[in-house]
């Protein structure tokens, strides 16, 4: 597990990580990537803790999802099931579970500032704090998409699921796009990795 683990994650978080699985008793799976969610957590029906994380992702992500879903064990063991999954003793269980990795041998210094920011209030998922997100994608895997907040607007795109939208206007911190074939309005997070089509 260990030689996994180091495939996966900044190596002086590696032993810690590891000594925190076996104390959870988790049995984690890496999996193909999955567009809806980085990582999740259930107990099984043998009552093993399984825990999967996308192979895809980068190895500072990797490690924020792995606590993440870790957190959400704990939390249940510690205040029941009946809990909220992201709701306040989650929040303070990922608090505490993280902060001993926000250092700079973990860490690139430039991320350090990010992460303690976003951890004063953790969401449900890093992707939802855009300037977080925005830095960690600096570590991912080089591709030709590109982000909502830089294409111009009028532009027309497309996402992982093939359906196709235009960007119409800013609304607040998010971007309002139409929906090409249903007429429909939605909002996309800045930092969503869209692909730029020929208008």
């Amino acid at each position: 597990m260990i030689e996994t683990l180091a495939k996966y994650i900044p190596e002086h978080a590696v032993k810690p990580v590891f000594d925190l699985i076996v104390a959870n008793q988790v049995h984690l799976k890496i999996v193909n990537e999955r567009a809806t969610r980085h990582g999740d957590y259930r107990k099984g029906p043998s009552g093993k803790h399984e825990i999967t994380v996308n192979s895809s992702l980068n190895k500072y992500k990797f490690l924020i999802t792995l606590i993440h879903e870790i957190g959400h064990l704990v939390a249940f063991e510690k205040f029941g099931r009946k809990i909220k999954p992201h709701g306040q003793e989650w929040k303070y269980t990922f608090q505490q579970l993280m902060v001993p990795y926000i250092r700079p041998e973990i860490f690139p210094n430039h991320l350090l500032p990010l992460l303690a920011k976003h951890f004063r209030n953790p969401s449900a998922s890093s992707d939802t704090d855009s300037t977080l997100a925005l830095a960690l994608k600096q570590f991912d895997k080089q591709n030709d998409n590109n982000y909502v907040f830089e294409i111009p607007f009028g532009s027309v795109f497309r996402i992982k699921n093939g359906k196709i939208f235009k960007k119409m206007a800013v609304r607040t911190k998010r971007f309002e796009c139409l929906e090409i074939s249903s007429g429909k309005l939605y909002l996309f997070n800045p930092n969503a990795e869209v692909e730029l089509l020929p208008n």
